[in-house]
């Protein structure tokens, strides 16, 4: 396993990262076999571990602090978690990334995790409610007081990532260290603005979602029947119905990349999971297995090496900075989720009184 420096931070992760959102009531919930996964993929050399508060509602937080537990095992790893969502009940004041929010997320994740440090902490996503000042300020003093090494965000835009720094920058605080964007075959829009902009800034990126919810897998393919009753395709059935011409165009593209993959001797799977690594700006690509068959099939591909005539016929299938595929849950700013703000009221609306 390979290992780069992390955003400049000088600590080293392994160039796959051990993604535990499947770890839990949403996939695995057989906490034994899911800290049997994460040591096997400890044991092969990843040294990072990704996780969130809101993994099946901090599950997954406390199934990695059982695989963790050993304190040799903790000092070696590099463990990551995030905050933003809502976890543990309901409430208006639940959630985000305000002051309040964070400093009652930390002490909770660090309980379940069954440590007394977080070596990277990342706002899950953005919060246009709350000033970038204020969660930048938060998460430098959880810096200072020990219980977070560092800290990065997670799927956010451009223009979010540019203000994030120059506040930073502004006001003598500590700036984001990492972003963790989705990143794949079918999703490459962030190859646009958002790896430049981590590069020019030296931030550290984790990719997700580098097999597309399954679409780059193996399990959806063109000509058979997709099963819209359960799992991803149960939750956002728009995502995968056959019918949809935006799915027919991933389905096509998917044919070909199967081709191209069987053609260099490798797996689907294999050519995803290489092609994220192969990008210059990006660190770590997050994996996320739910068993332990799935684990091995990504690792065996670590050694592939796609060369120029390969990548260039990846991009004649999906040219870069196109987006085929929107990964479950990235973030939309406000301004395209609330008609509020792109609607003046009804009596302003005219361009004359007349």
């Amino acid at each position: 396993m390979r290992y780069r420096v992390l955003g400049g931070t000088g600590v080293e992760v392994s160039a796959y990262c051990l993604g535990t959102m499947m770890f839990g009531s949403v996939g695995n919930s057989d906490h034994a076999d899911a800290v049997r996964i994460i040591h096997s993929a400890l044991d092969r050399g990843i040294n990072f571990v990704d996780t969130a508060d809101m993994y099946s509602a901090g599950e997954s937080e406390e199934i990695v602090g059982k695989a963790l537990r050993d304190p040799r095992r903790r000092d070696e790893t590099v463990l990551a978690t995030k905050v933003y969502f809502p976890v543990g009940g309901d409430g208006p004041a639940r959630g985000g990334l305000s002051r309040r929010w964070i400093v009652r997320a930390v002490e909770a994740s660090l309980a379940r995790l069954g440590t007394d440090r977080i070596d990277l902490y990342q706002v899950h996503r953005p919060d246009h409610r709350t000033d970038v000042e204020e969660t930048l300020d938060a998460l430098g003093d959880l810096v200072t007081q020990g219980k977070i090494r560092a800290f990065g965000c997670s799927t956010f835009p451009a223009e979010r990532i540019v203000e994030a720094h120059a506040v930073a920058e502004r006001r003598g605080l500590r700036r984001f260290r990492t972003e963790q964007p989705p990143y794949s075959l079918l999703a490459r829009g962030v190859e646009t603005a958002v790896l430049p902009l981590a590069q020019r800034y030296g931030m550290g990126v984790l990719t997700w979602a580098p097999l597309a919810s399954g679409y780059l897998s193996g399990a959806y393919r063109k000509g058979r029947e997709v099963d819209l009753s359960r799992g991803r395709a149960a939750i956002t059935p728009h995502r995968f119905d056959p019918a949809l011409p935006e799915n027919v165009a991933k389905l096509d593209a998917v044919e070909r990349l199967a081709l191209l993959a069987e053609e260099i001797g490798c797996s689907l799977p294999e050519l995803a999971v290489a092609f994220a690594a192969a990008h210059p700006a990006v660190t770590s690509v997050i994996l996320g297995p739910r068993t332990m068959e799935q684990l091995d099939g990504l690792l065996k591909g670590a050694a592939l090496v796609l060369d120029d005539d390969v990548l260039d016929r990846i991009d004649a299938i999906v040219p870069p900075g196109t987006d085929l595929y929107r990964a479950d849950g990235v973030w939309r700013p406000a301004s395209l989720t609330e008609p509020s703000l792109r609607r003046r009221p009804l009596g302003e609306r005219a361009a004359s009184d007349a």
